[in-house]
């Protein structure tokens, strides 16, 4: 398994849809100035977060169950930008939506402009012939409110090739998050 370099992304991006919408370039400003650079990097691809946004809360003290998963734990938030409580986190949703290939596996870490302010973005695997906008967990480590910006970089996703292709890949399972298309909580 190798890394693949940016003009791969390009190519499986433009040729096969793997990243909609998709940035060839690293962009590092808009018609409001300096952002978050979101965009294809020398290894990788800087996704940005759409501004659908789900806020933890403990205002229903309900417990955190991932096989029975209350609603109720979040806020719902629409704009330019959330704010994390302190010792937080929040939901959000890719802007991007991708469709891997058979032979890839991609990894999400999060950005270090992020990372040293405290905003940790959750590790996870897009398995082979996973399809959808990505579930993105923004936790807030600081006992301060934190700033996540809605359509600028918030993650970075690596991509990893095989010689071969996996013998049962995501879809052949029928992953329960295939084809997501907003911010999606748990499910089993």
């Amino acid at each position: 398994m190798s890394i693949r370099p940016d003009h791969w992304i390009r190519r499986m991006a433009e040729e096969q849809g793997m990243i909609a919408p998709f940035a060839p370039e690293l962009v590092r400003e808009n018609e409001h100035g300096r952002i978050i650079s979101y965009g294809t990097s020398s290894y990788g691809y800087d996704v940005r977060c759409a501004n659908e946004f789900k806020v933890f809360t403990n205002i229903h003290s309900v417990t955190v169950d991932p096989k029975n998963f209350d609603e109720r734990s979040f806020v719902d938030v629409t704009g330019d930008y959330c704010i994390i409580p302190p010792n937080s986190f929040a939901l959000a949703r890719t802007v991007e939506y991708f469709r891997i290939p058979r032979s890839v596996l991609t990894i999400c870490l999060g950005k270090s402009t992020y990372a040293r302010c405290g905003i940790i973005v959750n590790v996870t695997p897009l398995e082979p012939e996973w399809e959808g906008h990505v579930t993105l967990e923004f936790s807030n480590t600081t006992n301060l409110p934190a700033k996540i910006y809605a359509n600028e970089g918030v993650a970075q996703m690596l991509f990893f090739e095989s010689d071969e292709v996996c013998e049962t890949s995501y879809a052949d399972r029928g992953g329960k998050y295939m084809g997501q298309t907003g911010v999606t909580l748990p499910r089993t």
